[in-house]
């Protein structure tokens, strides 16, 4: 990757950044000074004489950010936009980082831009908003010199704002780049600003996820409040962080070794998952036939766990029946079907959605090839999960409930997430993993498993729900899960806190915030 495409960190701590590259001073053109210490570059172009049109990497950036802004989502749009606009390479890797970058730090750079402007957001078009969102980010984010995100910002105004705010545009990125970002911390964040407010710039949450993140550290790793917010402020720079991609092999399809032979490299957190330091994985061979996927490694063991877990037998004959409750878009449901098929035992993948539906039975066609041959059943059906108690009850001997939730564990790779999500979400939300959690306990035989898992620490998607419904029945016994989590060498997975529940976190597993609690249906 060049340097004008490689972000200096995936991060943020306040540090400064680019290069030293900084700085603007009116009626100063094409000159240099002294800031800091370093020497400052300056462009020689008037607006007017700045390029008229943007580069293919920050025209296709600004056609997603507005796709996202109208409700796409940010990992669908852009390989799209990728594709349909031939960006490969380098070129795709600058345009992934612009575009995650933007969206993932827009709650640090839209202070920064507000001041600059002089107004506040709400008084610029958000059009021009977006552009100078991915202005920023060059600028205080990664290593593109001052110059060039300068008149590359301009020329993207330009084309896609208007002549009119081109000239907007050009104000506002030379004030921006007349300081590094920790003076403009100094400005938008000053002394004395409260610990939750001062991370929910530095670190670009919403306020109320940070304290929504810290009562989540406090209640799921028994943090005391002196250490906590140290905690906090490590979880919140990894949220910000660009993820590694992972890669699951799934059992009898494919194997770790046939991934690390293609370039990929061993995991030493899930023993099914190697880790893509370079390249595009629809390269593999095992990724292109569906054999293998692209999948968190948090996800992964939350599967291990649920196939893994001793089942006590009902006295019935034949193979288990496994149930995947919430199967879109069909990640878990993959590997859960390869680990049935390998213990014998039958799955059934269920999923409201009938799109969703259809992209788990693609994710599923090379496992229910491989079930056919075996004569085991693999069904893909669409139904509301909600009634699955009360039309199959005992069926199961394993489920998962892989509910719907607020996606905060998962920030790092759906970068819109931490924007759209609003607290009023977890009431409707909380209903309905409840309703969904006590159908799959009904539907669970005496002696089986349910799996409850969300990709979120949040307290009400969490401990709340399953606390809430096993205290209303006496047919269910929570199991503690973390033995049932085991890393590459067969070893319990660290730091998953006191149980009996276990909860991963980007900062201290490098994976999603996936939350697990295993329920027993009692004989």
């Amino acid at each position: 990757m060049s340097e004008q495409s490689r972000p200096e960190r995936g991060g943020h701590s306040g540090g400064r950044r680019g290069g030293g590259q900084r700085g603007g001073r009116d009626g100063q053109r094409g000159g240099r000074r002294q800031q800091g210490g370093r020497r400052q570059e300056y462009s020689a172009q008037r607006p007017s004489e700045r390029s008229r049109t943007s580069d293919p990497q920050r025209l296709a950036a600004y056609t997603v950010m507005r796709a996202v802004a109208e409700g796409a989502y940010a990992n669908l749009e852009l390989p799209k936009v990728l594709r349909e606009k031939r960006i490969h390479g380098r070129d795709a890797a600058f345009t992934t980082e612009l575009v995650y970058g933007a969206i993932r730090l827009q709650g640090l750079y839209d202070p920064i831009i507000a001041s600059a402007a002089g107004r506040p957001l709400s008084k610029i078009d958000a059009n021009v908003l977006d552009t100078l969102r991915l202005g920023a980010h060059q600028l205080l984010g990664m290593r593109v010199p001052a110059h060039a995100a300068a008149d590359e910002t301009v020329g993207l105004a330009r084309r896609v704002n208007g002549a009119g705010a081109a000239g907007f545009v050009n104000a506002v990125m030379r004030r921006v780049s007349e300081r590094p970002l920790d003076e403009w911390l100094t400005i938008v964040v000053p002394e004395g600003t409260a610990t939750s407010a001062r991370l929910a710039v530095e670190q670009s949450h919403p306020e109320w996820v940070v304290k929504a993140m810290r009562a989540a550290l406090l209640g799921h790793r028994a943090s005391t409040p002196d250490s906590v917010d140290t905690d906090l402020e490590r979880l919140l720079e990894a949220d910000n962080a660009a993820p590694k991609v992972s890669l699951v092999a799934r059992p009898g399809l494919a194997d770790v070794e046939e991934l690390v032979e293609a370039g990929a490299e061993r995991s030493p957190l899930s023993p099914v998952a190697a880790v893509l330091t370079g390249g595009d994985p629809g390269g593999i061979p095992a990724v292109r036939e569906g054999r293998a996927a692209v999948q968190d490694e948090g996800s992964q063991l939350v599967a291990l766990a649920l196939a893994a877990v001793p089942v006590e037998s009902d006295g019935r004959a034949g193979a288990e029946q496994w149930l995947d409750l919430c199967a879109g878009p069909g990640g878990k449901a993959g590997l859960l079907a390869a680990l049935a098929l390998r213990a014998g035992a039958d799955l059934t993948a269920n999923e409201v959605s009938p799109h969703r539906a259809d992209l788990v039975r693609q994710t599923l066609r090379p496992a229910a090839d491989r079930a056919a041959e075996q004569g085991r059943t693999l069904e893909v059906r669409t139904g509301d999960g909600r009634t699955v108690g009360e039309d199959e009850p005992g069926r199961y001997q394993r489920v998962l409930v892989d509910a719907p939730c607020t996606g905060l564990g998962a920030l790092r790779r759906r970068p819109e997430a931490r924007w759209r999500r609003q607290p009023g979400d977890l009431a409707d939300l909380g209903r309905l993993q409840r309703e969904l959690l006590a159908a799959a306990i009904d539907a669970t035989a005496p002696g089986g498993v349910v799996a409850y898992a969300t990709c979120s620490p949040h307290l009400a998607e969490t401990q709340f729900v399953v606390s809430d419904t096993t205290k209303r029945r006496d047919d269910v016994e929570v199991l503690d899960a973390r033995p049932f989590l085991r890393d590459t060498s067969g070893e319990p997975v660290r730091d998953l806190g006191d149980g009996p529940t276990v909860q991963l976190w980007p900062h201290l597993h490098g994976t999603d915030g996936m939350f697990l609690a295993l329920l027993r249906k009692r004989a």
